[in-house]
């Protein structure tokens, strides 16, 4: 089936998670996308993926990440407005540094067990699955 998306929003989102098995969220704020999920946004035009992941991710959180391990993509679509978003997706348990919320809202380690008692983004569940895939 054709599609008519005449452009194309490159992002990112990254999980930074600990051996004892819980994962960082951020409580996004915004009307767009509200409830938790990855921390993560854009890529601009003068990074690459990677590094714009390692960007998000100090202006988000706090934390400096390492040894990003790419672990697939998610793709969500705006055909009204002829938009295709792509995030490809990161995770990594090398981050230093000390936690801070951002204006794009709280974040905390989790474990997955909790997500439940949270307002969560649309499609969080899935993007969960991808990021967990091959961990205990």
């Amino acid at each position: 089936m054709p599609n008519n998306y005449s452009k194309t929003i490159l992002t990112n989102m990254c999980m930074l998670y600990k051996e004892d098995g819980t994962f960082l969220v951020q409580n996004r704020l915004k009307d767009d996308w509200p409830g938790i999920n990855f921390p993560g946004g854009h890529v601009e035009n003068e990074e690459s993926i990677e590094e714009s992941a390692i960007r998000e991710m100090k202006e988000e959180t706090g934390l400096d990440v390492n040894s990003l391990e790419e672990v697939g993509h998610f793709e969500w679509n705006l055909p009204k407005e002829g938009i295709r978003h792509l995030a490809i997706l990161f995770r990594s348990k090398d981050f230093s540094g000390a936690i801070h919320a951002s204006k794009e809202g709280e974040v905390f380690f989790i474990d997955e067990k909790q997500v439940s008692n949270y307002k969560q983004s649309t499609d969080f569940d899935r993007i969960l699955r991808l990021m967990r895939k091959g961990l205990n």
